[in-house]
């Protein structure tokens, strides 16, 4: 494997060294226009043949081709080292060396988990729908092990700057679990600014998850780092990634 270009992000997280993690960013790609930089979509109205150049280009710094899935907001949790092709789901784990779980973003937030131990992976694609539906306890119940024992990281997201929603969103998560209600500032009547990063926390920790790193990288506040689907409407897709290096 290549070495991972200074433009990415290599998650900060005290998981063991055989637990390896990344976040692509813009940098590095050759898809233009709206989709400038290195755009992983497929489905997003893109040229497929850079977009097939991109994933070639990520593919260089892993041990195996990402498992791609079907994001749909849902809460399916897959086992990654049992699927080849994409399939309808919004998360996956695994506990087999190499295989790559991989969840796409342009503001939505990957949440990236590891066993303490280093014996199982997991990536969520949690936006305001996952979190709410609880994908994220799904994840961790997936992976097997006491809660106790998972590490998590945040990873970038929409910011609370720019996050608005209505009171719809908001009551949902508030009627729920009242410690979201932090989560939520009012910027006018019937509509806030919700945090992600504080509303993946507290689910995470409800979970029994109390391990959390990372957290506050804004994709809609770092049009030339990130992509955002809030800020630009078409626009293309980063890519979070975990795996246990065999």
């Amino acid at each position: 494997m290549s070495a991972v270009p200074p433009a990415w992000i290599v998650p900060d997280w005290p998981v063991p060294e055989r637990i390896r993690a990344l976040v692509t960013t813009r940098a590095g790609g050759v898809s233009i226009g709206a989709y400038a930089g290195l755009n992983l979509g497929i489905a997003v109205g893109d040229d497929p043949e850079p977009v097939a150049e991109n994933r070639s280009r990520l593919q260089r710094h892993l041990p195996g081709e990402p498992r791609w899935l079907k994001q749909v907001h849902g809460v399916r949790v897959i086992d990654a080292g049992a699927v080849s092709a994409p399939v309808e789901a919004d998360a996956a784990v695994t506990r087999a060396a190499n295989v790559v779980c991989a969840i796409q973003m342009a503001d939505c937030m990957p949440v990236l988990l590891g066993a303490r131990d280093g014996s199982v992976v997991g990536a969520a694609h949690a936006g305001w729908r996952g979190l709410a539906a609880g994908v994220v306890e799904r994840t961790v119940a997936a992976m097997s092990v006491a809660p106790s024992e998972v590490i998590a990281w945040l990873g970038p997201a929409i910011g609370p700057e720019a996050f608005e929603v209505g009171a719809d969103v908001r009551d949902v998560f508030v009627a729920d679990d009242i410690a979201c209600e932090p989560a939520f500032q009012r910027i006018r009547e019937g509509k806030w600014l919700a945090d992600l990063f504080a509303l993946a926390r507290v689910r995470l920790q409800r979970a029994g998850v109390d391990a959390i790193f990372g957290g506050g990288l804004s994709t809609f506040g770092d049009p030339v780092r990130f992509y955002s689907h809030r800020r630009d409407q078409v626009t293309g897709r980063m890519a979070a990634l975990v795996w246990i290096a065999g």
